[in-house]
């Protein structure tokens, strides 16, 4: 494949490699490093993809294999698995929505890595289980039990069972339907 192509197919990879690093890793400096490293690799490897081939796996493959390799090295660092750190913060957002996304984005770090990568893969990267179980490098019916498993997880830790859970509450969505 020419430099141009490939560099082409690349680029138009970058959102999506984007927002599963950032679910992976959580923080935007973190996940902006792994894509980069990805890239790198990537380029580095080009001779080594073949033309024709699915680019979107192979670029997933690198990302989740870095993100495991910079895991077990930052194995040393301080978690915050009860909080108390991100519960310290002085300002706290002030509009629904961020606390809802800031629900979410703890829920999801509470998944274990393989469910968490299978949700992300599946519903936020847009791929089909076939394109995550090859990137993942496990069954198809693998990433289906995964995301499963993981869509229960959040909503159990959610507190949310229905679909009409989400959302505003019950008092805002009165305002919002006065108006």
């Amino acid at each position: 494949m020419p430099d141009a192509e490939f560099k082409r197919d690349l680029m138009k990879q970058l959102p999506s490699l984007r927002a599963f690093a950032i679910s992976l890793v959580g923080k935007m400096d973190r996940a902006d490093d792994l894509v980069q490293e990805t890239v790198m690799k990537a380029w580095a490897n080009r001779t080594s993809f073949t033309a024709g081939t699915n680019i979107r796996a192979w670029l997933f493959t690198i990302l989740r294999n870095e993100f495991y390799t910079v895991f077990r090295k930052r194995r040393r660092e301080v978690e915050d698995a009860d909080g108390m750190i991100a519960a310290s913060v002085g300002v706290h957002p002030e509009q629904d929505g961020h606390m809802d996304l800031a629900d979410m984005q703890d829920a999801l770090s509470r998944l274990p890595v393989d469910q968490r990568e299978a949700l992300v893969l599946v519903t936020a990267s847009d791929m089909s289980y076939e394109e995550a179980a090859a990137v993942c490098g496990v069954a198809v019916g693998t990433i289906k039990s995964r995301v499963n498993r993981a869509r229960a997880k959040l909503s159990e830790l959610l507190k949310v069972g229905e679909a009409h859970e989400f959302g505003p509450d019950a008092a805002t969505q009165a305002i919002i339907a006065s108006r």
